[in-house]
């Protein structure tokens, strides 16, 4: 692992400053996100009004549950308490739920419900999104199917985002005594680890299946610069989900995989730390930063630490790098921008992805949540959403 011992920790007083300020922008935020969401990323620093759909709302409320963790105001916990009733008719209804992101959905905001406040209706609607889950996997091949119409050919595939949405699978192992969710969530587990990851640790952003056979076929990008590249988010995808999963599995394998990804990705950081949205680029490049992808990690690294044999080390890293993602990232409140951390990247268009630039340099809604998430873990003990 790279020497990081240069860069200054995080103090108290500089954790205590980025909570204030990020409370700050999300109160001011509830009187136009309370009974909408904020859009998956800023435009122009300014996150668009949107209802509860896409795959990435659930980020916004898991943002008021950490504010009001963090704050103990009853505002926050009301305006959260009526997005869970919002996400209790989405499942209820099957509003946009025809893919596998119900843990990065029902996680932050209903799993989280009904741990802080003991919601029934959010019990019962994360435990209809594990059962939204669960109906995805597919015997053929061992995997969730991430997008597109069951057993269709050209979506036959897992994805490796797929990491932080079989949490909400092995909690509802526990809380039901079902172990059907456990035995899923197990199963693409080590289809997704055994596959995902190359030879060099660097990650596969997807991997396709033949239909007939179940048989693995290719790894390819969906939103990485290239098919060969290291996508700066799926590789963090990769670290924080391989280190929630060792807390349920305690499986060798995980442990491994996790530190392979882990030393990967902080191998790769550019001099400056915060990543390009691709490990393609270094120092010196015009290509934009994913601050996000590095939140991700900081938070993989901070979960490790407190549950991993031999990992307590990495909650020094993790500081050190929390101290430079508040210096270069965090947005200031008072200003025309209404998130939290600035310099990320949704979506960047390359000569070979089939993306389109979408939320680029902008804040994006899962790094807001994830850097709110590792201020959060940084106060002191926490009982994780995922």
């Amino acid at each position: 692992m790279k020497d990081f011992s240069t860069f200054a920790p995080l103090d108290g007083a500089t954790l205590d400053g980025a909570i204030a300020k990020a409370l700050e922008i999300n109160r001011d935020s509830l009187k136009d996100y309370t009974d909408k969401f904020k859009y998956s990323h800023s435009v122009d620093g300014v996150y668009p009004q949107s209802e509860n759909v896409e795959w990435t709302t659930g980020f916004w409320t898991g943002e008021l549950w950490l504010s009001w963790e963090l704050s103990h105001e009853e505002a926050f916990r009301e305006a959260a308490l009526r997005q869970t009733d919002s996400f209790a008719e989405r499942i209820e209804k099957r509003i946009d739920v025809e893919h596998h992101d119900m843990g990065f959905l029902y996680s932050p905001s209903c799993v989280a419900a009904y741990k802080l406040t003991g919601s029934e209706v959010g019990r019962k609607a994360a435990l209809e999104a594990a059962d939204n889950l669960v109906s995805r996997f597919q015997e053929k091949g061992q995997f969730i199917q991430a997008w597109g119409r069951l057993g269709d050919v050209k979506e036959y595939r897992l994805i490796i985002d797929c990491l932080l949405n079989i949490p909400l699978l092995f909690w509802a192992s526990r809380e039901t005594g079902d172990g059907r969710y456990e035995d899923v969530a197990r199963r693409h587990l080590d289809t997704a680890i055994s596959l995902v990851l190359r030879s060099d640790d660097s990650t596969f952003h997807t991997y396709f299946f033949d239909p007939e056979t179940g048989r693995p076929t290719h790894g390819v990008t969906a939103q990485g610069n290239r098919d060969g590249s290291a996508w700066s988010r799926g590789q963090a995808w990769g670290v924080y989900g391989t280190a929630l999963a060792w807390r349920y599995t305690h499986e060798e394998r995980t442990r491994e995989v996790f530190s392979r990804c882990l030393d990967f990705f902080l191998d790769h950081l550019p001099g400056d730390i915060i990543p390009y949205w691709d490990f393609d680029f270094s120092n010196p490049s015009t290509e934009p930063r994913d601050s996000s992808a590095l939140a991700i990690v900081i938070c993989g690294m901070l979960e490790a630490s407190r549950s991993m044999p031999g990992m307590e080390g990495l909650e020094d890293v993790a500081r050190r790098l929390m101290k430079v993602l508040i210096d270069k990232c965090a947005v200031m409140p008072g200003g025309s921008c209404n998130g939290l951390l600035a310099h990320a990247t949704y979506a960047r268009k390359s000569q070979w992805n089939t993306c389109r630039n979408r939320g680029v340099d902008e804040c994006n809604i899962w790094g807001d949540y994830y850097y709110l998430e590792a201020l959060r873990r940084l106060k002191g003990e926490w009982d994780p959403y995922w």
